[in-house]
C-alpha cells in the first residue's frame, strides 16, 4: 500500500463530522496553490462528482441503509472519484486535496458499524487500485464538542449516537498510530488561525515543499483566512 508517485501531491483530511475539516481543506488548497503555482483541486467523499452528490443524498440524507450496503456505496463512490477526478489530476501535476478518502470508510463502517476492519479497508484499495494520499491530517476533536459546533438538521451519521462516534474516533487515532509516515494528527480544539498554520507546516515538511517551509512557520493572521473566524466555529465541518 505505497502512496501516491504521481507528479501531484495528494492530501486527505480526516475526522469526525463538525472539526473543522472542509474548512481546513480550502484553507491549505488556497495556500499551496499560491505557494507552488500548482493547480489545485479542492473535492470531497462523497460529492466530488456528480454520481458522488447520488451517494451523498443517499447515504446520508435518505432511509436507512444497511452497513454492508452503505460500505460499497461509498466504495462505489470512491472508485468513480478517483478515476475520474483525483488520479487524471494528480498525473497533471495538481494539488489534490479531500475532505474525506478512504480511512474515513474504515473509522465509520468498520468503527462506527462495526465491520471487518480488514474488509472494509480491502475493499477501498481495490477501487482506488491502491491509491494512498501522501499525507493524511487527522483533526481530532471530542465527539461531543464536535456535536455542540454542528448546526442545521443533523443526517444520518450524525445522528448515529454517541457510540458509534467514539468508535469513529478510536479507529481514527490507531489508524494514524499505525502509520505515522502518512498521517498528521491536530487537535482540532484550538482557533482556526493557529490549527491551520500547524497544518501548512506539517504539510510542507511531509511533501519537502522545502523553499517554503519557512513561509509556512510565519503565524498566520486571522484576516487573512477569509470565512474562517477563529472566534466562532461556524462552518466548520
Amino acid at each position: 500500500m505505497a502512496v501516491s508517485s504521481a507528479p501531484g501531491f495528494f492530501v486527505s483530511f480526516e475526522g469526525g463530522d463538525g472539526v473543522g475539516k472542509s474548512t481546513h481543506a480550502r484553507l491549505l488548497g488556497e495556500w499551496l496553490g499560491a505557494v507552488t503555482g500548482r493547480e489545485v483541486v479542492v473535492t470531497r467523499e462523497p460529492g466530488g462528482t456528480e454520481f458522488g452528490r447520488e451517494v451523498r443524498r443517499l447515504v446520508l440524507h435518505g432511509d436507512h441503509v444497511d452497513p454492508r450496503a452503505e460500505a460499497l456505496l461509498y466504495a462505489a463512490d470512491r472508485a468513480h472519484h478517483v478515476a475520474t477526478l483525483v488520479r487524471p489530476a494528480l498525473e497533471r501535476g495538481a494539488v489534490v486535496v479531500t475532505d474525506r478518502y478512504l480511512d474515513s470508510s474504515v473509522a465509520y463502517q468498520a468503527g462506527g458499524r462495526e465491520l471487518a476492519e480488514d474488509e472494509v479497508e480491502q475493499l477501498s484499495l481495490w477501487a482506488t487500485r491502491g491509491l494512498l494520499p501522501d499525507v493524511t491530517i487527522l483533526l481530532d476533536l471530542d465527539p461531543v464538542v464536535a456535536e455542540a459546533r454542528r448546526t442545521g438538521e443533523p443526517d444520518r451519521l450524525e445522528r448515529a449516537g454517541d457510540g458509534f462516534h467514539r468508535r469513529t474516533r478510536e479507529a481514527f487515532l490507531r489508524r494514524a498510530a499505525a502509520d505515522p509516515g502518512r498521517w498528521v494528527v491536530i487537535d482540532a480544539g484550538g482557533e482556526v488561525s493557529d490549527i491551520q498554520a500547524q497544518i501548512r507546516v506539517d504539510v510542507a515538511a511531509r511533501l519537502d515543499l522545502t523553499p517554503v517551509v519557512e513561509e509556512a512557520v510565519r503565524v498566520v493572521d486571522a484576516d487573512s483566512l477569509p470565512g474562517a473566524s477563529p472566534a466562532s466555529p461556524e462552518g466548520l465541518s
